[in-house]
């Protein structure tokens, strides 16, 4: 945007501003902003992050592991991509940990005949799985096969085909560390923990000196609000095998650990909270009331139910800022567990509950999104869950859209944090009119089939699938609803 631009809106959208911002670190805090492209001879392309030569084999990271094509297969590398391929939901909540590194030992033949012309040969998996599963040896050939297509799938960005290739491949290795681990992955991504310890526990009875287990148990505990053994799991992998995601992971949960040391606790059916002992007790049960009540509401809305509770986190303000690290201007954090500060209060003021609710929204957007909802969709749905409209700002959005100034949808799918305030505030207003935009139209439910698309689809694929709209008519389509339904018809 132009600098004019810029400061048209600073002055346009101070009601953006009129609370503190939360902060959604869920997503937000993650992968690079760049990433690299493979390039092969048939023709694919594969988005990734640390794209690396090794040998003759390519490299590259994907949201479970480190894969490889051969070098004869490349046609070439282009460095410094936008990264769509590789976005911040591909790691693992903001502690920043990353998916297990499992090596392919051995097996080229059935690798390469797995995917056959950058497809997955279902074909040959059935046969596969046929004629080789009566052996330990073709059993662990099936096996890999479907480790093979679980790892195509998640680079693909469908973690619900990965989760069933590795389940499937499960039912022939039940035993193999590397697919215990990375099941259990998919799981973590999706805020699913109980799911995820069952994987990690059957891992440490296969390998108890398993560091890749003993991680991703300390964030399955730490997302079930269990710091203590989240602190005990991660202190365990330090041991086995220091590096430098577990280390900010422990030096994160010892932070909350010793600021909650005295906090304490009270519990619902969906939430489990902690708040400081100087605050109200009244408070703390009027607030898991409220969460109870907001609970309700967006089930009904987004057509879903998180399965584990929730973490709620009171805190003082110092003791936020503390803990977070969060900018001055956030108002909460959801980062798996909502955060608050609610210093001085002693009942639910009318922002405090709008806050929760916004919160809440969140947690129910990165489960049933599968954590791949794009930030646009996050803001703009808690937006319009608190109650918020476009009027004010809907002149402003029209003009800067028709001037062709304004925020392409591609720019908010990931992290908002490097933007300036004056440019968050437009994406927060842009995300609430096309959310707006696509509730009058058609209802909340389809931005429920939306989210649930993403299990298998990107942000724009969703919207496709579900609106037969690509980004670029939808957002022509909310430019023509504010311009009809807030300017005042020009003379």
């Amino acid at each position: 945007m132009e600098a004019l631009t810029v400061a048209f809106l600073l002055v346009r959208f101070l009601t953006m501003a009129r609370r503190g911002r939360t902060l959604l670190v869920l997503l937000l805090t993650a992968a690079s902003a760049q990433a690299d492209t493979i390039v092969l001879k048939s023709g694919r392309r594969i988005t990734a992050a640390s794209v690396m030569e090794e040998g003759d084999r390519v490299f590259y990271e994907t949201a479970v592991g480190r894969l490889s094509v051969r070098k004869d297969q490349v046609e070439r590398i282009e460095r410094g991509g936008s990264g769509a391929g590789y976005s911040a939901a591909d790691r693992a909540a903001d502690l920043g940990i990353e998916g297990p590194k499992v090596e392919d030992q051995g097996g080229e033949d059935v690798v390469k005949a797995t995917l056959r012309e950058g497809n997955i040969d279902r074909a040959y998996l059935a046969r596969l799985e046929n004629e080789s599963a009566t052996s330990a040896q073709g059993a662990r050939r099936v096996a890999l096969a479907h480790h093979t297509a679980a790892q195509y799938e998640a680079q693909k960005g469908n973690m619900e085909g990965a989760a069933g290739h590795y389940r499937r491949a499960l039912t022939f290795a039940p035993e193999h560390l590397g697919l215990l681990v990375s099941l259990s992955y998919l799981h973590l991504r999706r805020s699913e923990y109980t799911q995820a310890l069952e994987y990690l526990e059957r891992a440490r009875r296969v390998d108890p000196d398993s560091a890749d287990a003993a991680k991703l148990m300390g964030w399955a505990y730490y997302g079930a609000n269990k710091i203590e053994q989240a602190v005990g799991e991660w202190k365990r992998a330090m041991r086995l095998r220091p590096d430098a995601d577990t280390e900010r992971a422990l030096e994160k949960a010892l932070r909350d650990k010793e600021t909650e040391s005295e906090f304490r606790e009270g519990e619902t059916r969906h939430f489990a909270l902690r708040y400081n002992g100087s605050a109200a007790p009244q408070l703390a049960r009027e607030i898991l009331r409220v969460l109870e009540g907001h609970f309700g509401a967006i089930e009904s809305a987004l057509e879903y139910a998180p399965p584990d509770q929730i973490g709620v986190i009171l805190y003082t303000r110092q003791e936020f800022m503390n803990v977070t690290r969060a900018p001055s201007w956030a108002g909460a954090m959801n980062d798996g567990r909502i955060r608050v500060p609610v210093q001085g209060l002693t009942s639910v003021t009318g922002e405090l509950d709008l806050t929760l609710r916004h919160e809440l929204v969140h947690s129910f957007i990165h489960q049933k999104g599968r954590g791949r909802a794009p930030i646009w969709l996050h803001e703009g749905v808690a937006q319009w869950m608190e109650g918020q409209r476009s009027g004010e700002n809907a002149g402003a959005l029209v003009v800067n859209y028709e001037q062709g100034q304004y925020l392409p949808m591609r720019a908010m799918e990931g992290a908002w944090t490097a933007m300036p305030p004056e440019v968050a505030d437009y994406a927060y207003a842009w995300s609430l009119a096309i959310v707006e935009y696509m509730v009058q139209t058609s209802g909340m439910g389809d931005v429920a089939r939306i989210l649930d698309r993403l299990g298998t689809e990107s942000g724009e694929g969703a919207v496709r699938s579900v609106l037969r709209l690509d980004y670029a008519q939808l957002e022509a389509e909310t430019a023509k609803y504010l311009k009809k339904t807030y300017r005042p018809p020009t003379s």
